[in-house]
């Protein structure tokens, strides 16, 4: 089974700019960066679109000759759209190009599965039976920080890649998300495990940023993490407007930051 969500920011009319991709075998989300260069939600549609669907990118040499093989077509369209604007439209588009995020999942055997991510969306596999998390993302104070990019004229930095593999089993579910609600997640899962998360969540905490208000609210509550937090979420992806509610339910109790919010996910 496998499906997925993406709704953009509550009551803002900007496009969303995130995208994603859902089979049986792959998963995929990409998070176009609004604040750099122009046409993000394009660029993420775009790197999803044309993301080797079959074939797991396992290393960042893949990486690489893939975004290599596909940017220029993307470039010199919007090169010429930009154009079409004002001269500072042109000059940003050339100072800034197009970015976004992509992490991907493949399921390549049985009980196998391969991802790999670059900047802050993330891939997660939980199991059911032993209530591990696992993610391909550095640590919870890091998504107070610029992340590395995909962008569609400047070379990729090796330090931003990530790859590995998740050994599955009948109850696993892999899932993938971009970065605020990927924060939600990790947050919540880390509250339930405070010996193993003590220093993590401590150094999140002394961040003293919108990300260390939403932990000192979430640790006053009591929940479960498998069933309250993992899903209630998969259930909710069920339609868009369901989504949206209960992500606007989460952003009000002040656990989940505001942005575009994707979730896409399979399990057995």
């Amino acid at each position: 089974m496998n499906r997925g969500v993406s709704i953009a920011k509550f009551n803002d009319q900007i496009a969303n700019e995130d995208a994603f991709f859902s089979s049986d075998t792959c998963i995929a989300v990409s998070d176009g960066a609004g604040g750099c260069g122009l046409f993000a939600d394009e660029w993420s549609k775009y790197l999803v679109k044309h993301l080797p669907k079959d074939n797991p990118i396992v290393s960042f040499k893949e990486l690489d000759e893939w975004v290599d093989g596909i940017w220029e077509p993307f470039y010199n369209e919007h090169e010429e759209r930009a154009k079409e604007g004002d001269g500072i439209l042109l000059n940003k588009y050339y100072n800034e190009g197009s970015c976004a995020t992509i992490a991907a999942a493949w399921i390549t055997g049985d009980k196998q599965c391969k991802w790999m991510a670059y900047g802050d969306s993330v891939v997660f596999h939980y199991s059911k039976e032993t209530g591990v998390l696992e993610h391909s993302f550095t640590k919870l104070s890091d998504f107070s920080n610029p992340p590395r990019l995909v962008s569609c004229k400047d070379p990729l930095e090796e330090e931003g890649f990530r790859c590995g593999d998740f050994d599955l089993d009948e109850s696993s579910v892999v899932f993938a998300a971009s970065d605020a609600l990927s924060h939600y997640i990790m947050m919540m899962y880390e509250l339930t495990k405070i010996k193993e998360y003590g220093a993590e969540l401590a150094e999140e905490y002394l961040k003293a940023s919108g990300n260390s208000q939403l932990l000192k609210t979430a640790e006053t509550m009591k929940f479960e993490f498998g069933q309250d937090v993992l899903q209630s979420l998969l259930d909710a992806t069920s339609s868009s407007s369901r989504f949206e509610l209960y992500l606007k339910e989460l952003n009000l109790k002040g656990i989940l930051d505001m942005d575009d919010f994707t979730l896409v996910y399979f399990k057995g």
